[in-house]
């Protein structure tokens, strides 16, 4: 057997049609990504909702024996 298959029709050059426009205008909007954002993207809900630390008594501070 070889390997080219004569059943394979003959592609253009340069496709053309309405659905590869899309596409065509979603890679455009990707390259405008920087490449760190789409390897390890930070999802703006959890930041926006990430809780705020607050400050502590540091540890042996607390006074056990009085009643609060």
């Amino acid at each position: 057997m070889s390997g080219t298959s004569s059943n394979v029709p003959d592609l253009p050059e340069s496709p053309e049609g309405p659905d590869l426009d899309a596409l065509r205008d979603e890679i455009d909007e990707l390259k405008k990504v920087p490449t760190e954002e789409l390897v390890n993207p930070k999802p703006v809900f959890v930041e926006e909702n990430e809780p705020t630390p607050k400050p502590t008594d540091a540890i042996g501070s607390e006074k056990w024996s009085t009643e609060a």
